[in-house]
């Protein structure tokens, strides 16, 4: 139940900001919105206020909003066989048609640095200390099989004084496969420890060296920050994540990361499950994680996604002229159906995954 109540939370969520960007900002050019959709085509239920029809639609994965005289994920062509009315989508100038495509995936965008904002305001900014204390273990590890515990010191290694935690790291890689000796303190009690540091192969300097490691992270502290330190560190959190999502799907498409990598909603619901288990806070950074992906990869040039649709208009705009109708809806229909084949082999290498 838990897992199903957060999944429904943070997708309800991330859908509903998502359409509510381009809902507003077609609100605001003067464009008549014909509906306002959680969930991808057919239509289940909803209810009509004005011009447009607040729904629910059948395949749970998004959602939609239909500006009239747009191609768009419904595939409905009616409102484009007759020339546009001042009220439609393609009489709009190009900034405001770009805008309205712009605006869902920059409302995630936002929505991840408020939340990523409010987290910073709330509790502080994690820093990594530079002290020799055991943060936290791998599981199956040297470490964790010695009886290393989060908060012990390490005092020295093989009689050498440890008094940073580079120092410690650097003793314990020059030792691969070699038995080392740790004297621990815990509270005000010392003991010492054999650990033989398991050895693996590393690229470093441009070279492969043979390390050594024992599975231990350091200590994170956090600490009370200014509110326009908070404004700062959010946007550093935002931008290290952006990078890494730019980062996989460089990989994605040179191919050095495999496809089977993708989470799909399966894998999604079980860490929303897994985050909201570990407290609301967990959650709500597992959310806006989310939310930046959904913002940088709708902008990706693939239609069906709001970065085919800016793709469409800046063909329109170098060209000076609007793209065949028939054109448009052809390659919305293919990639609508790549990215329906997509979704299921996301679900079933999911599914493959957590039951293994």
């Amino acid at each position: 139940m838990t897992t199903l109540i957060a999944t429904v939370f943070v997708l309800g969520v991330l859908i509903f900001v998502h359409e509510l960007g381009h809902f507003l900002a077609a609100k605001l050019s003067g464009m008549r919105v014909e509906r306002f959709s959680m969930g991808m085509p057919p239509r289940l239920f909803g209810k009509k206020w004005g011009d447009t029809d607040y729904c629910f639609s059948a395949i749970p994965f998004g959602g939609y909003v239909k500006i009239t005289g747009m191609v768009d994920e419904s595939l409905d062509q009616s409102a484009l066989e007759k020339e546009p009315q001042p009220w439609e989508f393609r009489s709009k100038p190009w900034i405001n048609r770009f805008s309205v495509i712009f605006a869902g995936p920059l409302m995630n965008v936002l929505l991840a640095y408020l939340i990523f904002l409010g987290g910073v305001f709330v509790y502080g900014v994690g820093e990594v200390s530079t002290q020799p204390v055991v943060g936290s273990l791998m599981d199956g590890k040297p470490a964790q099989m010695a009886g290393l515990l989060p908060g012990d010191r390490i005092a020295s290694i093989d009689d050498i004084e440890i008094a940073s935690w580079d120092q410690m790291a650097e003793i314990i890689h020059d030792a691969p496969g070699r038995i080392v000796t740790l004297n621990v303190m815990r509270g005000d009690s010392a003991f010492t420890l054999q650990i033989q540091p398991e050895s693996e192969e590393i690229a470093k300097d441009e070279e492969i060296r043979e390390m050594g490691f024992i599975g231990i992270g350091p200590e994170i502290l956090t600490r009370p920050v200014g509110f326009f330190e908070a404004f700062s560190r959010a946007g550093q959190q935002l931008s290290y994540l952006a990078e890494l999502i730019f980062d996989t799907v460089g990989k994605l498409i040179t191919g050095k990361e495999s496809i089977r990598s993708l989470a799909g909603p399966v894998a999604i619901a079980k860490m929303a499950g897994e985050t909201a288990r570990s407290g609301f806070g967990n959650l709500l950074a597992f959310m806006a994680m989310l939310s930046l992906n959904l913002g940088i990869l709708n902008l990706l040039p693939i239609p069906v996604l709001d970065g085919g649709h800016l793709l469409f208009m800046s063909v329109e705009g170098l060209a000076r002229r609007e793209l065949p109708l028939k054109v448009k809806l052809i390659v919305q229909q293919v990639f609508m159906f790549l990215l329906i084949g997509l979704m299921l082999f996301v679900v079933y290498n999911d599914i493959l995954r957590i039951t293994r």
